[in-house]
């Protein structure tokens, strides 16, 4: 089944490669207009999705991912719009020149090809991916969670239908509805039709893709994120930063996981913390020196666990350390990390300058919010993932991440002496 898939996206990659900007971007209209003429066999198939996934125990984290609604969808439409009014990198040329022996040189950004993508109860990555492949001339294998299947392949669906429309290959966009885990590996070794493979999901996805692939794969989208309060930090405007960044949407990848508070204020912010994450409904999970200062406030405080410091919370929980200063605050984003998301809230540039050179994160923010690790609030459009490795893409994935290039040689009869 899955060589048969391969083929077929294969032989569309090569079709997508030749589109125009002005092709993709009409295809690309005709899905966001179908999206939402038949968003209700969508938003039918979502139902049964959710209702099965709640009867499984599936946490209230996982559901949020799942779960779409009729202004979700919208919106998910309209990122599809979006997508047209970005500037279409395929074609570009990045750089070039004439040699000495006369042969004029460039190099061209090109699709990458097939690109495969792994993802767990997120219906809204189907769309993403989709948008951003076509909109660079690539064809994609999705392989969504079986938590939405039904969601996907209503979705793919749709995409299809709108592709059809188009004159354009229905294998442009294709998606393995089975929820047989054993196919999951064998898409890890169909390298002789996948180029770049993208795991959208947790730890483990992420470890069978790295030793099991034969495809290269680009891997991220786990946020390990820390906020460090320094001893310049200002209360009130470092308060509303850390709420934003737990409560906007804590389901989410670039949601803080662990605050680390200077000890030089901690007496006097940790119970202002407190009433804010009381308010917001945050449960802390405090070391032994962040905990007596916290144990008299509202919210509801726990002794941190030394596995919570490795692990994603994605709800409403948050990890509260005291650290001695910036360089034990470092290390213990270096220690815990996932290389995702991090910030320094401080009112000195000393510290903001070595935390931005010293963190090795994907992105790294000084008196904002993690919430901004997105597409597109970065201005990419929407993202097919967030890279935390260093080859090839980091941070959000927009389109220049789903190119390649190749080297063009023109000559005058050139040969090489």
């Amino acid at each position: 089944m899955l060589e048969k898939m391969g083929k077929a996206a294969k032989a569309a990659s090569y079709q997508m490669a030749l589109l125009s900007s002005r092709e993709k971007n009409r295809a690309l209209e005709c899905i966001a207009d179908n999206l939402e003429a038949q968003a209700a066999a969508i938003l039918e198939a979502n139902e049964k999705d959710l209702a099965e996934a709640k009867a499984n125990g599936l946490s209230e984290a996982m559901l949020d991912r799942l779960q779409l609604t009729p202004s979700r969808l919208s919106s998910i439409a309209n990122d599809v719009r979006q997508v047209c009014n970005l500037a279409d990198p395929v074609g570009q040329i990045i750089d070039g020149g004439v040699l000495d022996s006369g042969l004029r040189l460039e190099r061209r950004r090109v699709p990458l090809g097939v690109v495969g993508v792994i993802y767990e109860a997120r219906p809204n990555v189907t769309v993403d991916v989709a948008s951003l492949c076509l909109k660079t001339g690539n064809a994609a294998i999705l392989r969504g969670g079986k938590e939405t299947w039904r969601t996907n392949a209503a979705t793919v669906k749709v995409i299809q239908q709108a592709l059809t429309e188009c004159g354009l290959p229905a294998a442009a966009v294709q998606a393995i509805e089975s929820p047989d885990r054993a196919l999951v590996n064998e898409l890890l070794r169909m390298d002789r039709y996948v180029d770049m493979l993208i795991p959208r999901g947790g730890a483990g996805l992420h470890k069978l893709c790295r030793e099991q692939s034969t495809i290269p794969v680009i891997t991220g989208g786990i946020g390990v994120c820390h906020i460090f309060v320094d001893d310049s930090a200002e209360f009130e405007p470092a308060l509303r930063i850390i709420v934003n960044a737990k409560t906007q949407r804590p389901s989410t990848c670039n949601t803080v996981e662990t605050l680390l508070v200077h000890q030089g204020i901690a007496a006097n912010f940790l119970p202002a913390l407190s009433q804010q994450m009381a308010e917001s409904g945050v449960t802390l999970h405090a070391d032994e020196k962040a905990l007596p200062l916290l144990q008299n406030g509202p919210a509801e405080v726990l002794p941190v666990k030394a596995e919570d410091y490795d692990d994603e919370w994605l709800s409403l929980h948050l990890n509260v350390k005291v650290v001695a200063d910036i360089d034990d605050a470092i290390d213990h984003i270096r220690e815990h990390g996932t290389q995702h998301s991090d910030a320094i809230l401080t009112r000195t540039l000393r510290n903001a300058n070595r935390f931005v050179n010293e963190v090795d994160s994907s992105a790294v923010y000084v008196n904002a919010s993690t919430r901004f690790t997105d597409g597109g609030q970065f201005g990419l459009g929407a993202e097919v993932a967030v890279s935390t490795q260093k080859l090839h893409a980091r941070g959000p994935m927009g389109l220049e991440a789903l190119t390649t290039y190749k080297w063009i040689g023109f000559g005058d009869d050139t040969i090489r002496a």
